[in-house]
């Protein structure tokens, strides 16, 4: 096949990406073994693949992180390295931000910065990074095939074999993805990995995709993010998870979801067995999930609940678990799961009725962010399946429960919860009047204010007051009143008319615990399935191997 065409005088070449990698390639052909990179050679052979303002994607999930190639990559010289643009879906050891304050990156695109959030925050403030955008996980992962193509991808896996086909069991998140883009646009691929062999339990990457292989000195990073103590349940979230199951799943027969990371989930997952069994709703509600394998849904696989589990990763200490359910999960031939971040956020935006979680702010109109001064977290996934896709045409129960027109050509929505305490620790307001977002904006010359969750995707609030029906409202006036009604002692629950309150329990848009049947004094910690993770354990016939910090026992 020609690789050059004729442009007048020139001939214009169309393999300069594959040209500058084999350039590459050849540079380290004195430093590494085939595709195995020495241990301690990654440093040196880092600063031969890696050009100065290349894209770098560099993986580190919520759980699984490169941690072996992003300490490598901090350690480089910036004399040699400098001005990479990183794109990072979840900024999470200290080390993602070491590089920009010593100049080996200068740029940054990113989904999610829990961990350093007011680092990032204040980095911002004073120039040492540039912002380009602050996306969704999905979001992201499409550009990185549009136009923010890697040049290199520094990912992480389990196992690998001489050929560089990797195994990364049941913590494969957003490896695939990552490569991917990168390996088809002739980019340079290094995955560490925990060890090389000739024994693979499957291949979950084939060797074809990777460029070099690099076993790290100690295993990859992974943190039991979706671990929730049941101890730590209060009864205020148990009294809301009442009123969840009640007024809304019940309600509106919602059968597939997701849930986010907090203890108000963590409580529902806990109540299904015992205050949803004793609704007669098993098999008719929560039967299909897309999420990790969260410790505290046990004792709702083992009462016969679920039905199917799709997850982003995996969880620290639910392997046996998960390999003895497999009709449960999704596993390989070997019996590890098989997780993938990119397919489940997908799943999660348009195959489930349902998502729920929570925030730290949300304004008079229903809009979210996690975003807030001096804390710039991101949001993750969350807008994925925190909105209502309009390309979705399948219908269930819960989506048409949604339609409140007789429009003929009228189509359903999904389910948008978000579930929070009127005020958060510190005593500081979730509801406020004007989201910090918008100053957030300003400061950091984003082009539009950080909001995580809009407002008119927003179908349901539920607060510890009761639940606000939002989808039913036909007018902004109408919506706002709903929300004030449930927002507490908050300058905007403070805005509430009781007259205007009693009329929209009447119409619907508000319940409170007693329009539900529920009475404030029966939500108590006796209702936990498990009280405990001890407790969590029993239930999973010790399958279950919590981390050493959850152990009390």
């Amino acid at each position: 096949m020609e690789s050059t065409k004729q442009f007048g005088n020139k001939k214009r070449i169309w393999t300069t990406r594959l040209d500058a990698k084999n350039r590459r390639i050849d540079s380290v052909k004195g430093l590494v073994n085939g595709m195995v990179i020495p241990t301690d050679q990654i440093v040196d052979v880092m600063e031969k693949l890696i050009r100065p303002g290349d894209r770098v994607v560099l993986e580190g999930n919520n759980q699984k992180q490169a941690s072996f190639l992003s300490e490598a990559l901090a350690q480089t010289n910036p004399k040699n390295l400098y001005d990479l643009h990183m794109i990072m879906s979840s900024i999470s050891r200290p080390e993602h931000l070491d590089l920009f304050e010593r100049g080996i990156a200068k740029k940054v695109d990113f989904a999610y910065a829990g961990p350093q959030s007011l680092r990032m925050s204040q980095m911002l403030e004073d120039k040492q990074l540039m912002m380009g955008e602050i996306h969704t996980y999905l979001e992201l992962y499409g550009r990185l095939f549009i136009d923010l193509i890697p040049s290199v991808a520094l990912v992480a896996a389990d196992k690998a074999d001489r050929f560089g086909n990797l195994y990364t069991g049941p913590n494969t998140e957003e490896t695939p993805t990552l490569i991917e883009a990168t390996a088809f646009s002739d980019g340079i691929v290094i995955a560490q990995v925990n060890e090389l062999t000739d024994d693979l339990p499957r291949v979950d990457i084939p060797g074809s995709w990777i460029d070099y292989i690099v076993v790290a000195d100690k295993p990859y990073e992974l943190e039991p993010l979706f671990t929730r103590d049941p101890r730590h349940i209060t009864d205020i979230q148990i009294l809301q998870a009442m009123m969840v199951i009640r007024g809304i799943y019940e309600k509106h027969e919602v059968q597939s979801l997701n849930h986010g990371i907090g203890y108000n989930t963590a409580a529902i997952e806990l109540l299904l067995p015992t205050y949803g069994e004793s609704l007669g709703l098993k098999g008719k509600i929560c039967k299909h999930w897309a999420l990790n394998p969260h410790p505290t849904l046990i004792p709702a696989i083992e009462s016969g609940w679920v039905e199917s589990v799709h997850c982003f990763g995996g969880e620290v200490g639910m392997e046996k678990y998960v390999a003895a359910r497999r009709d449960v999960f999704f596993t390989g031939r070997d019996g590890s799961m098989r997780s993938n971040r990119t397919l489940s956020q997908m799943a999660g935006q348009y195959a489930v009725d349902l998502f729920i979680g929570s925030t730290l702010q949300i304004d008079e109109e229903g809009n979210s962010s996690t975003v807030t001064r001096g804390r710039l977290s991101g949001y993750g996934g969350a807008p994925n399946m925190g909105h209502n896709p309009g390309g979705r045409r399948h219908s269930t129960p819960a989506w048409l429960n949604m339609i409140t027109s007789e429009d003929p050509l009228a189509r359903g929505k999904k389910l948008v919860v978000q579930v929070v305490e009127t005020f958060q620790a510190g005593n500081k307001p979730v509801f406020v009047e004007s989201l910090d977002a918008i100053d957030v904006k300003k400061d950091s010359g984003l082009a539009t204010a950080p909001v995580m969750i809009y407002g008119d995707d927003v179908t349901h609030v539920v607060t510890e007051e009761g639940i606000a029906y939002l989808y039913k409202a036909d007018s902004m006036e109408k919506r706002r009143e709903a929300i004030a009604a449930i927002a507490g002692v908050t300058s905007v629950g403070l805005k509430h008319n009781s007259n205007k309150t009693d009329k929209l329990r009447r119409e619907g848009l508000i319940a409170f615990p007693e329009d539900l049947q529920i009475r404030r004094t029966d939500a108590k910690r006796s209702l936990l399935a498990a009280k405990n993770i001890e407790e969590i354990v029993e239930w999973s016939d010790g399958l279950y191997e919590p981390p050493a910090k959850f152990r009390s026992w």
